[in-house]
């Protein structure tokens, strides 16, 4: 079936079969292999991308369904010019990574949050469950709060 994709701002015309699975398409078809699969049972969040500004789990997702939308991936959360996502730099600032397998999906379902909602800084249950959304089982919940935590801090200073 052919399907048209906007990947991080460019478009994709591609071939594929109705049952393969959006993170298939993501890794195997376009070489973005930051989309991690885990679990494949839309568990452990590590596959989350944003589908049409929404977090999704891309192992749950026919490539199909997805057909016309705009995804985003992890490779495209830096800039144009390759400047880390305030995200990216509070999760390098507050250590909240250590063998990096889940980091992906915790950036994307964050990066998602802080589009929606702005003010996330002001919200710490929404920080609460943004992070108990993914499983982390090495570096733990607490660095990864403190990270979105800061990059919406400093989201909302750069808007202010």
């Amino acid at each position: 079936m052919r399907i048209t994709l906007t990947v991080n701002g460019t478009a994709h015309g591609l071939d594929v079969e109705p049952r393969r699975l959006l993170a298939d398409v993501l890794r195997d078809d376009l070489g973005l292999t930051g989309t991690h699969l885990g679990c494949e049972h839309g568990i452990c969040g590590a596959c989350t991308v944003l589908m049409d500004g929404e977090p999704v789990r891309a192992c749950l997702v026919l490539a199909v369904q997805c057909d016309g939308s705009s995804v985003r991936t992890v490779e495209g959360l830096a800039g144009p010019d390759g400047e880390p996502h305030p995200l990216q730099r509070a999760f390098s600032a507050e250590h909240a990574l250590q063998c990096g397998f889940c980091t992906p999906g915790f950036l994307m379902v964050a990066a998602g949050t802080l589009d929606t909602d702005p003010d996330l800084v002001d919200h710490p249950e929404a920080i609460a469950g943004v992070v108990g959304s993914n499983i982390c089982r090495c570096t733990g919940y607490e660095p990864i709060r403190r990270a979105i935590t800061r990059a919406a801090q400093e989201q909302g200073e750069t808007t202010a």
